[in-house]
Protein backbone atom coordinates (compact mmCIF):
# COMPACT_ATOMS: atom_id res chain seq x y z
CA UNK A 1 0.00 0.00 0.00
CA UNK A 2 1.45 3.21 -0.96
CA UNK A 3 1.83 6.28 1.48
CA UNK A 4 -0.71 7.96 -0.41
CA UNK A 5 -3.26 4.99 -0.51
CA UNK A 6 -2.37 4.91 3.62
CA UNK A 7 -3.70 8.29 4.10
CA UNK A 8 -6.70 7.67 2.61
CA UNK A 9 -7.25 5.04 4.55
CA UNK A 10 -6.61 6.31 7.45
CA UNK A 11 -8.97 9.41 6.98
CA UNK A 12 -11.45 7.24 5.53
CA UNK A 13 -11.84 4.57 8.57
CA UNK A 14 -10.97 7.11 11.64
CA UNK A 15 -14.06 9.37 9.90
CA UNK A 16 -16.42 6.10 9.89
CA UNK A 17 -16.03 5.00 13.10
CA UNK A 18 -16.01 8.77 14.74
CA UNK A 19 -19.38 9.67 12.89
CA UNK A 20 -20.59 5.62 13.13
CA UNK A 21 -20.51 5.92 16.41
CA UNK A 22 -22.82 8.75 16.38
CA UNK A 23 -25.54 6.09 15.79
CA UNK A 24 -26.01 5.32 19.10
CA UNK A 25 -27.81 8.22 20.34
CA UNK A 26 -29.95 7.92 17.32
CA UNK A 27 -30.66 4.78 18.49
CA UNK A 28 -31.53 5.71 21.72
CA UNK A 29 -32.99 8.72 20.62
CA UNK A 30 -35.55 7.31 17.98
CA UNK A 31 -36.63 4.76 20.97
CA UNK A 32 -37.21 7.68 23.28
CA UNK A 33 -39.04 8.93 20.75
CA UNK A 34 -41.90 6.18 20.34
CA UNK A 35 -40.32 4.50 17.40
CA UNK A 36 -39.58 0.71 17.94
CA UNK A 37 -36.60 -0.89 17.34
CA UNK A 38 -37.06 -2.29 13.91
CA UNK A 39 -38.62 1.45 12.57
CA UNK A 40 -35.28 2.90 13.83
CA UNK A 41 -33.25 0.44 12.33
CA UNK A 42 -35.09 0.92 8.82
CA UNK A 43 -34.63 4.48 8.96
CA UNK A 44 -31.00 4.11 9.36
CA UNK A 45 -30.30 1.67 6.67
CA UNK A 46 -32.98 3.50 4.07
CA UNK A 47 -32.83 7.08 5.23
CA UNK A 48 -29.14 7.54 6.47
CA UNK A 49 -28.35 10.85 6.87
CA UNK A 50 -28.28 12.04 10.42
CA UNK A 51 -29.60 15.28 10.38
CA UNK A 52 -32.82 14.30 8.40
CA UNK A 53 -33.30 11.27 10.73
CA UNK A 54 -33.13 13.45 14.09
CA UNK A 55 -35.73 15.59 12.27
CA UNK A 56 -38.35 12.55 11.86
CA UNK A 57 -37.97 11.67 15.25
CA UNK A 58 -37.74 15.05 16.46
CA UNK A 59 -41.27 16.34 14.56
CA UNK A 60 -42.84 13.21 15.23
CA UNK A 61 -42.24 12.75 19.11
CA UNK A 62 -43.45 15.72 19.98
CA UNK A 63 -46.73 15.05 18.32
CA UNK A 64 -45.92 16.55 14.56
CA UNK A 65 -47.63 15.15 11.57
CA UNK A 66 -45.77 13.06 9.19
CA UNK A 67 -45.99 15.27 6.56
CA UNK A 68 -44.40 18.05 8.82
CA UNK A 69 -41.35 15.21 9.70
CA UNK A 70 -41.07 14.57 5.86
CA UNK A 71 -40.74 18.11 4.88
CA UNK A 72 -38.04 18.61 7.81
CA UNK A 73 -36.34 15.77 6.93
CA UNK A 74 -36.28 16.84 2.88
CA UNK A 75 -34.93 20.52 3.95
CA UNK A 76 -31.74 19.19 5.75
CA UNK A 77 -31.47 16.54 2.97
CA UNK A 78 -30.95 18.51 0.33
CA UNK A 79 -28.04 19.28 0.01
CA UNK A 80 -27.28 15.81 -0.11
CA UNK A 81 -28.54 15.91 -3.59
CA UNK A 82 -26.22 18.95 -4.18
CA UNK A 83 -22.93 16.64 -2.75
CA UNK A 84 -24.41 14.26 -5.74
CA UNK A 85 -24.18 17.37 -8.64
CA UNK A 86 -20.71 17.57 -7.48
CA UNK A 87 -19.59 14.17 -6.97
CA UNK A 88 -21.18 12.39 -10.01
CA UNK A 89 -19.38 13.90 -13.23
CA UNK A 90 -15.92 12.85 -10.78
CA UNK A 91 -17.09 9.22 -9.82
CA UNK A 92 -18.38 8.56 -13.65
CA UNK A 93 -20.85 5.50 -12.42
CA UNK A 94 -23.56 4.22 -14.13
CA UNK A 95 -26.30 1.03 -13.31
CA UNK A 96 -26.18 -0.18 -9.56
CA UNK A 97 -23.18 1.41 -8.66
CA UNK A 98 -24.50 4.97 -9.19
CA UNK A 99 -27.64 4.32 -6.98
CA UNK A 100 -25.28 3.12 -4.60
CA UNK A 101 -22.93 5.77 -4.68
CA UNK A 102 -26.04 8.04 -4.43
CA UNK A 103 -27.34 6.68 -1.18
CA UNK A 104 -23.69 6.55 0.05
CA UNK A 105 -23.16 10.79 -0.70
CA UNK A 106 -23.40 12.35 2.73
CA UNK A 107 -21.24 14.82 4.20
CA UNK A 108 -18.49 13.22 5.43
CA UNK A 109 -17.77 10.46 2.06
CA UNK A 110 -18.11 14.24 0.20
CA UNK A 111 -15.39 15.91 1.96
CA UNK A 112 -13.05 13.09 2.59
CA UNK A 113 -13.30 12.68 -1.84
CA UNK A 114 -12.62 16.32 -1.86
CA UNK A 115 -9.92 16.57 0.41
CA UNK A 116 -8.31 13.66 -0.97
CA UNK A 117 -8.73 14.73 -4.43
CA UNK A 118 -5.84 16.69 -4.09
CA UNK A 119 -3.36 13.91 -4.28
CA UNK A 120 -5.11 12.23 -7.30
CA UNK A 121 -7.70 10.90 -8.82
CA UNK A 122 -7.77 7.02 -7.58
CA UNK A 123 -7.55 8.81 -3.82
CA UNK A 124 -10.62 10.74 -4.05
CA UNK A 125 -12.67 7.63 -5.83
CA UNK A 126 -10.98 5.53 -2.99
CA UNK A 127 -11.38 8.10 0.16
CA UNK A 128 -15.68 8.17 -0.92
CA UNK A 129 -16.55 4.74 -1.28
CA UNK A 130 -13.91 3.31 1.54
CA UNK A 131 -15.63 6.44 3.88
CA UNK A 132 -19.26 6.05 2.46
CA UNK A 133 -19.34 2.69 2.99
CA UNK A 134 -17.50 2.64 6.37
CA UNK A 135 -20.12 5.16 7.62
CA UNK A 136 -23.23 3.16 6.41
CA UNK A 137 -21.76 -0.13 8.37
CA UNK A 138 -20.75 1.53 11.54
CA UNK A 139 -23.76 3.98 11.63
CA UNK A 140 -26.22 1.08 11.09
CA UNK A 141 -24.62 -1.01 13.79
CA UNK A 142 -24.68 1.40 16.45
CA UNK A 143 -28.14 2.44 15.37
CA UNK A 144 -29.62 -1.20 16.33
CA UNK A 145 -26.99 -1.16 19.74
CA UNK A 146 -28.59 2.33 20.42
CA UNK A 147 -32.18 1.02 20.03
CA UNK A 148 -31.15 -2.50 21.61
CA UNK A 149 -30.18 -0.25 24.61
CA UNK A 150 -32.57 2.28 24.91
CA UNK A 151 -35.32 -0.24 24.82
CA UNK A 152 -33.67 -2.22 27.94
CA UNK A 153 -33.91 0.63 30.26
CA UNK A 154 -37.52 0.59 29.98
CA UNK A 155 -39.06 4.73 30.22
CA UNK A 156 -36.60 5.83 28.38
CA UNK A 157 -37.96 9.33 29.61
CA UNK A 158 -37.02 9.17 32.97
CA UNK A 159 -33.29 8.76 31.61
CA UNK A 160 -33.68 12.30 30.16
CA UNK A 161 -32.85 10.86 26.31
CA UNK A 162 -35.14 13.05 24.70
CA UNK A 163 -32.79 15.78 24.97
CA UNK A 164 -30.30 13.99 22.78
CA UNK A 165 -32.62 15.27 19.56
CA UNK A 166 -31.69 19.09 20.56
CA UNK A 167 -28.53 17.99 21.70
CA UNK A 168 -27.40 16.13 18.43
CA UNK A 169 -29.09 18.91 16.17
CA UNK A 170 -26.86 21.56 18.58
CA UNK A 171 -23.73 19.63 17.40
CA UNK A 172 -24.47 19.14 13.86
CA UNK A 173 -24.77 22.72 13.59
CA UNK A 174 -22.38 23.84 15.67
CA UNK A 175 -18.93 23.05 13.79
CA UNK A 176 -20.89 25.28 10.50
CA UNK A 177 -21.20 28.75 12.69
CA UNK A 178 -18.12 30.04 11.06
CA UNK A 179 -18.18 33.87 11.49
CA UNK A 180 -20.30 36.12 13.40
CA UNK A 181 -22.93 36.39 10.65
CA UNK A 182 -23.57 32.66 10.52
CA UNK A 183 -24.05 32.79 14.75
CA UNK A 184 -26.42 35.89 14.25
CA UNK A 185 -28.34 33.91 12.19
CA UNK A 186 -28.82 30.82 14.36
CA UNK A 187 -30.00 32.72 17.06
CA UNK A 188 -32.59 34.54 15.22
CA UNK A 189 -33.72 31.20 14.20
CA UNK A 190 -33.65 29.53 17.61
CA UNK A 191 -35.41 32.85 18.53
CA UNK A 192 -37.81 32.73 16.02
CA UNK A 193 -38.76 29.06 16.64
CA UNK A 194 -39.51 29.32 19.93
CA UNK A 195 -42.24 32.41 19.78
CA UNK A 196 -43.89 30.25 16.73
CA UNK A 197 -44.08 26.85 19.27
CA UNK A 198 -46.78 28.07 20.92
CA UNK A 199 -48.81 28.98 17.52
CA UNK A 200 -47.62 26.50 15.24
CA UNK A 201 -47.64 22.65 15.10
CA UNK A 202 -45.18 20.60 15.98
CA UNK A 203 -42.68 20.69 13.23
CA UNK A 204 -43.71 23.69 11.45
CA UNK A 205 -41.97 26.19 13.17
CA UNK A 206 -38.53 24.48 12.18
CA UNK A 207 -39.82 24.58 8.72
CA UNK A 208 -40.14 28.29 9.08
CA UNK A 209 -36.78 28.96 10.22
CA UNK A 210 -35.50 27.85 6.72
CA UNK A 211 -37.32 31.58 5.15
CA UNK A 212 -35.14 33.42 7.39
CA UNK A 213 -31.83 31.86 5.93
CA UNK A 214 -33.38 32.04 2.57
CA UNK A 215 -33.87 36.21 2.89
CA UNK A 216 -30.55 36.37 4.55
CA UNK A 217 -29.20 34.22 1.31
CA UNK A 218 -30.77 36.35 -0.60
CA UNK A 219 -29.84 39.96 0.42
CA UNK A 220 -25.89 38.39 0.48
Amino acid sequence: MSKIESVTVRDSLSLSLTVGAYGIAFGAASVANGFSVLQSCLLSLLTFSGASQFAVIGVLGAGGSALSGIATASLLGFRNGLYGVIMAPRLKVKGFKRVVAAQLTIDESTGIALGAEKRNDDAMRHGFWLTGIGVFVFWNLFTLAGALGAQAMGDTRAWGLDAAVPAAFLGLVWPRLENNRDRALACASVVFAIAMTPILPAGLPIIATAFIAIAVGLRR
